[in-house]
């Protein structure tokens, strides 16, 4: 009797101490529990709002950059074709039939530039409301370009810009901006500018868009343009909105706004200063969200988040500036929806935490004392196998419920224990193996790549420098290089896949193309040859993207073939990417017919070729370090004057190192970089 009162004494001690607790702190509780629930969903409110400024500022700076991309890669072609001024209306239609967000495309020339073609010549190219691309040529003396501002800054520019936006012609419902690059000719004279449209009423329109798919909460929804309820506009609506330096609405729900009234219009006579201090920050491109206010309470910082008064209505203000533009991008988010949906929230959670614990309260009062003997013999069970003593006597339970099965799986345990040691010293044994043959097979795999360098030490014609680096033990990229009959032939690939199967493909891969090209100097023969042997018994379905070209030593003449692989970038008077045809990748289809291109490298030029390891490369947050990066750095190392096949594979790999970060390795890394450095085979071929 007296060891039963123990147990019973014990179970009412925890359920009366239970009790108390829950009375005391039931009010403290519910208390904190509202606060930081109201607080909580304000911050994720505020991230979630936060988040989706962000990606409208990518989705907007993606349309410049298409726009942008669009027009600098046909800026080599169209200096290539400044002998053939017909040719140049072919061009401008090809930029506008290629590049869906460009609205217009023009090439103005200065004055008299083409004698025979008269003062004004330039050739235009416009997409109509049918989608039809419509080549004309403007430029006359009604309208005399030569003169216009912006025609005059942007032949003073030494690079690309984006012009002031503008309506089209008369029309004052389609504002455009548009991308300004200067064209020079042999002697580096810029003698056109090269200009490409996009609508900003495109832009406006895919923004409402966007708003109108925000997931709606506690009665928050996005701007209706069409909503005649002024009051129900002002007071619920999530709307975004876009400003220049200047703060002129450039983008904004309400159209009559945009090119024509300013955001000050909307803060200066508000006695909220916040709201023109946010003005003033948006206009000098900074990037915040007025939502948090510091203050200084009892010598304590803290923070504490604050609505503006803007656009005649409470409301919490994101913001962040469009990178290369002097734009920023708003988002106007209703406070009242908000700080409503968020109490809201509080209140049923303290409702739901206090049903829970009432719940909690009454289960412990009735299981402690049945559950707490058998779980303590288990206990001290456990700790006998921990120590190693598996063969413990398990406690006997005379109920067949959780503890039994708990205690079922102790006996289990014990049992495959002593199993499992065994088996683990053997799968240690064959993984240390395994983890040897894939050592042994990296080195070979290695071994297959050239990696003396420099390879030619003797020759004054070229440099060579290149890298892999597998993503795992072994790899499926390649590169390969040698000399025969004074042509260097070289090679870089990229087999789909990684591990083994890969590796296997790029030796297949690299021996194919050491036997073939030793038998013919034609790129596309060789990758055909190679697509027709890998395309065999491929049950697999491997395929390998790959570049192959021939370089002539003497004059610098470079025959190339692209199969799918990355184009590789040219670095000598500046930075661009060597034009390759759409060839699909090797072993995919057996009768192929590949493309043969050549182009003719200047003394000092670098052909840099690389696998999608490195403009593919992910950080932490699966950002890529994209071509745009790795066209700058290209440009970054040209202008330090380190223009070397080493320095500018060394330093890539530094920058892309420093973009990813933290984050694993997720793809091979491959670079090869050949500088012809042959100052006479060019100009004797020349003169």
């Amino acid at each position: 009797m007296g060891k039963k009162r123990k147990i019973r004494s014990f179970s009412s001690r925890l359920t009366g101490w239970i009790m108390l607790m829950m009375l005391i702190t039931m009010g403290f509780i519910s208390y904190v529990i509202f606060e930081a629930a109201s607080s909580m969903i304000k911050e994720e409110e505020f991230s979630r709002y936060e988040a989706y400024l962000d990606s409208k500022v990518a989705e907007i700076r993606r349309a410049l950059s298409d726009v942008y991309v669009g027009t600098a890669n046909h800026v080599p072609e169209i200096e290539q074709n400044l002998g053939n001024p017909d040719r140049l209306y072919e061009i401008m239609k090809q930029v506008v039939d290629l590049n869906p967000r460009i609205n217009s495309c023009g090439l103005s020339f200065v004055a008299n530039y083409y004698p025979q073609k008269g003062r004004w010549f330039s050739p235009y190219a416009s997409r109509s409301d049918s989608s039809k691309v419509e080549v004309t040529t403007l430029g006359s003396a009604d309208n005399d370009y030569l003169s216009a501002k912006w025609f005059e800054e942007a032949l003073e520019a030494k690079e690309g810009f984006w012009s002031k936006p503008f309506f089209e012609g008369n029309d004052s419902t389609k504002p455009l901006v548009a991308y300004l690059c200067p064209i020079r000719d042999r002697s580096g004279r810029t003698v056109a500018i090269l200009g490409a449209d996009l609508s900003l009423d495109w832009l406006r329109l895919k923004m409402l868009e966007s708003d109108r798919g925000i997931m709606k909460r506690g009665g928050i929804g996005p701007l209706d343009p069409n909503d005649t309820n002024t009051k129900r506009r002002k007071r619920w609506l999530v709307y975004s909105f876009l400003v220049d330096g200047d703060g002129t609405y450039l983008m904004h729900p309400e159209q009559d706004r945009i090119l024509q009234k300013n955001i000050f219009e909307y803060t200066k006579n508000d006695p909220d200063s916040l709201s023109t201090n946010m003005a003033r920050e948006m206009v000098a491109g900074e990037k915040d969200y007025i939502a948090k206010n510091e203050k200084q309470e009892d010598s304590i910082d803290e923070e504490e988040y604050e609505s503006v008064v803007f656009d005649g209505r409470s409301s919490y203000m994101f913001y962040a500036p469009i990178k290369f533009t002097d734009w920023s991008l708003g988002l106007s988010v209703p406070a009242l929806g908000i700080n409503i949906f968020g109490a809201a929230v509080g209140g049923l959670l303290i409702f739901l935490i206090a049903i829970g614990l009432l719940v909690v309260f009454l289960v412990c009062h009735f299981t402690i004392r049945r559950i707490t003997k058998p779980l303590k013999q288990l206990a001290a069970s456990a700790d006998e196998v921990a120590k190693g003593n598996f063969s413990t006597p398990l406690p006997t339970v005379k109920h067949n419920d959780e503890i039994c099965l708990l205690r079922n799986s102790f006996d289990d345990m014990q049992q495959s224990l002593t199993k499992y040691i065994d088996e683990l010293k053997t799968t240690t044994a064959s993984k240390a193996a395994i983890e040897n043959e894939l050592r042994v097979a990296h080195d070979i795999q290695m071994s297959m790549l050239p990696k003396i360098f420099p390879p030619y030490p003797e020759r004054d014609d070229v440099s060579i420098f290149g890298s892999l680096k597998p993503a795992k033990d072994v790899g499926g990229d390649l590169f390969d290089f040698y000399i025969r009959d004074n042509h260097l032939f070289f090679c870089i690939g990229d087999v789909s896949g990684k591990g083994i199967p890969a590796s296997l493909v790029m030796a297949v891969t690299r021996s194919l193309f050491r036997n073939i090209s030793s038998h013919t100097s034609e790129p596309n023969q060789i990758v055909g040859t190679l697509n027709q042997s890998l395309t065999e018994g491929n049950e697999k379905n491997m395929f390998v993207t790959l570049f192959v070209g021939v370089l002539h030593l003497e004059d610098g003449k470079l025959q190339y073939c692209n199969a799918g692989h990355d184009a590789p970038l040219l670095i000598g008077r500046g930075v661009g990417m060597l034009p390759c045809d759409p060839n699909l990748p090797v072993g995919v289809m057996a009768d192929w017919q590949y493309s043969l291109q050549e182009t003719f490298l200047d003394s000092q030029t670098t052909i840099f070729l690389y696998t999608d390891g490195l403009n593919e490369a992910e950080d932490i947050h699966h950002a890529q370090y994209g071509n745009e990066r790795v066209t700058t750095m290209a440009e970054t190392l040209l202008k330090e004057d380190r223009n070397q096949p080493q320095i500018i594979v060394d330093g890539m790999a530094q920058a892309v190192r420093a973009f990813v970060g933290e984050a694993e390795q997720s793809d091979d890394l491959t670079m090869l970089a050949i500088k012809y450095t042959n100052t006479h085979g060019r100009q004797e071929k020349q003169q």
